[in-house]
């Protein structure tokens, strides 16, 4: 269905791949692995004819439906669900094709266009919006929210659940799991594998790749190859390649070894003369193999925290949530050294409260959080990203930790998280978010913790750092809370599952696979629940109308606060993108301009200070207001 033959593609001066070849068949489902820049989303960017070839050819049949999962949401106005019907273009031009035909009373087409309605499945389309959007985490009173009334990640899960909408033929899917939680990736996992189309998918979770995927392309090396099976049996061939190609790159050397060494003692006595000359050409012609970089990029561990206080941490009878609402009651947790703890739950149910609580970055409503003199946490959310300062590099970073450490030090411990030579002085600013959430995982580790308290650590973390990162936990002395999407992590570090729900925090008896079988209980009682509700008499439209302002009148304090901390964000990066233009012209630096540069940096220090206090009022009220929904 798609051919690709030696094809060759370049960002600028770099070559992403070239001279590959491989061809993908309908109802494949193919999954897309390779670092970070490695070109697979360019990749996906040339299907979609958003890039073109540097040479090579690509060929697909004409009229695909192709489908993507948009980065931007647009701020509509329309409801959650009408947006999410979009997605299904032919039958938004067949309803607006029978409005015209109702229009001029046009009988004759308007029974085609019922009979085209109805072999598209098109009478059921709302049904089916309503299962993705329940699937992907929406309750079934957001369905009629508008999409502008949506926090930044849940407009990501409307532009996904449009994306599984279109009917299409090839579906393409960069990350879809990095703004879900655990329920919704166990739920999509099982609509991709019943998929009939051909599915393109790039992910750096292991246990969702194993159980859709039949084919991976592995781009590494400037090459794009092709390997039959799931994850975990690329894996292991390509273990097999690098194996023999180390040990062909291995015979090779001794074999150039030898000949130099014939080169070098001969080439200066005439006799032996013209054999040294035959073995330079042959040095010359010969194709060296490159070495197998099997090694990652990637080589940190927590250092010893020495004793550890029993217990680090306790929660007694603790009241969770925000305001008048409650989230979880009376939680009683006990963390002690070794403890090695993952959480579970469904979306909303307090999860990430909990570990703010624990964090000491909230106070329980009620109850009593009590910590050991000599804790010391280690907490990643993923706001702290946003705490980094964007115009200082990493070494300034690790450098306000510890201001006696030596430069050569420092650049050590950074090297293990892979920001080496230039890439340590450069600003933060330009990081992609991996990088980002790599720097505040190095920050992390130096300040030696003896609790870590993680909440989702891996978003944004390729395969290689993700596997870094289980090995150190792997080998952390001190007490961990973990809350992840990634199956694999939860399944590699931690010993002891809690799980949150129904206002309760309680110990799992089982495991990842039993959580998935409680997921589909749940759903089960849930839509017989949902079936009872249907058996009451509908409301009128006007009651419906009045029911959802209602709504909209109860959430209205927390959307206006989510509004007007959007806006103090907007207002001072405008004010900061014009100080930085200001103080990118030369002549704000002639000596007659000082008292004006020194009021232009202390405004500008000012403005990213208060502007750092803006965001984290934003994501505070995002996060209230999906709490409250």
């Amino acid at each position: 269905m798609l051919n690709f033959k030696n094809i060759a593609l370049r960002r600028g001066v770099n070559v992403l791949f070239e001279q590959s070849s491989f061809t993908l068949h309908k109802g494949q489902k193919v999954g897309f692995t390779g670092a970070n820049g490695a070109g697979k989303s360019s990749f996906f960017a040339l299907i979609r004819g958003e890039l073109h070839l540097d040479s090579g050819d690509f060929t697909m049949p004409p009229n695909l439906e192709i489908a993507h999962v948009a980065q931007e949401t647009p701020p509509e106005a329309c409801s959650a669900i009408d947006y999410v019907i979009d997605g299904d273009q032919e039958l938004r031009r067949l309803q607006q094709q029978l409005a015209a035909a109702e229009q001029s009373h046009d009988g004759l087409k308007q029974a085609e266009l019922h009979a085209t309605l109805d072999t598209i499945g098109g009478y059921t389309a709302q049904a089916r919006a309503s299962r993705l959007m329940n699937g992907l985490g929406f309750k079934a009173e957001q369905e009629h929210n508008p999409v502008n009334s949506f926090s930044g990640g849940w407009r990501m899960r409307l532009n996904l659940a449009q994306a599984l909408m279109c009917r299409s033929d090839v579906l393409l899917l960069d990350e879809p799991t990095n703004h879900l939680d655990l329920d919704a990736v166990i739920w999509l996992q099982d609509w991709l594998c019943k998929y009939p189309g051909t599915l393109l998918l790039i992910s750096h979770d292991r246990d969702f790749l194993d159980a859709i995927t039949d084919h991976i392309v592995h781009i590494e090396q400037q090459r794009a190859d092709i390997y039959t099976g799931n994850y975990s049996a690329f894996e292991k061939m390509r273990a097999e390649k690098l194996s023999q190609q180390q040990a062909a790159f291995q015979k090779q050397q001794r074999e150039i070894a030898h000949m130099q060494s014939f080169v070098d003692r001969f080439k200066a006595q005439a006799t032996k003369a013209r054999q040294a000359q035959s073995r330079i050409k042959a040095l010359e012609r010969m194709e060296l193999i490159a070495q197998a970089h099997v090694d990652s990029p990637f080589d940190f561990s927590f250092p010893d925290p020495g004793r550890i206080p029993n217990p680090l941490l306790n929660l007694n009878k603790a009241d969770i949530g925000y305001g008048q609402k409650t989230i979880v009651k009376q939680a009683g947790l006990t963390i002690s050294p070794g403890d090695r703890i993952g959480l579970l739950g469904p979306n909303g149910a307090g999860k990430s409260s909990l570990i703010k609580v624990l964090a000491g970055e909230m106070q329980p409503l009620t109850g009593t959080r009590v910590a050991a003199e000599a804790l010391r946490i280690g907490y990643f959310a993923q706001h702290q990203l946003e705490q980094l300062r964007l115009d200082e590099s990493p070494l300034w970073h690790v450098q306000q930790l510890n201001k006696q450490a030596t430069e050569k030090d420092l650049r050590n411990f950074l090297g293990g998280f892979d920001f080496r030579g230039d890439k340590v002085m450069e600003a933060v600013r330009p990081f992609s978010g991996g990088e980002k959430a790599r720097l505040v995982l190095a920050l992390l580790v130096y300040q030696n913790p003896n609790l870590l308290l993680l909440d989702e650590p891996t978003n944004h973390l390729d395969l290689e750092m993700r596997h870094a990162l289980s090995v150190a936990l792997q080998d952390f002395q001190g007490a961990m809370v973990v809350v992840s999407h990634d199956r694999h992590l939860l399944r590699s570090v931690t010993d002891q599952l809690l799980l949150v729900a129904d206002g309760k925090v309680q110990p799992f008896d089982g495991d990842l696979d039993d959580y998935r079988n409680w997921l589909n209980e749940q759903k089960k009682t849930e839509e017989k629940g949902n079936e009872t509700e249907t058996a009451i008499p509908t409301v009128s439209r006007k009651d419906q109308r009045k029911l959802e302002a209602e709504r909209r009148q109860k959430y209205k304090p927390l959307y206006d606060a989510l509004k007007k901390a959007e806006n103090l964000v907007e207002k001072l990066l405008e004010e900061q993108r014009q100080l930085e233009q200001q103080l990118a012209d030369p002549d704000i630096y002639a000596d007659s301009e000082k008292n004006r540069l020194k009021q232009l940096i202390e405004r500008k220090t000012q403005v990213s200070k208060n502007l750092e206090a803006a965001e984290m009022a934003w994501l505070d009220a995002e996060e209230q207001l999906e709490s409250a929904q």
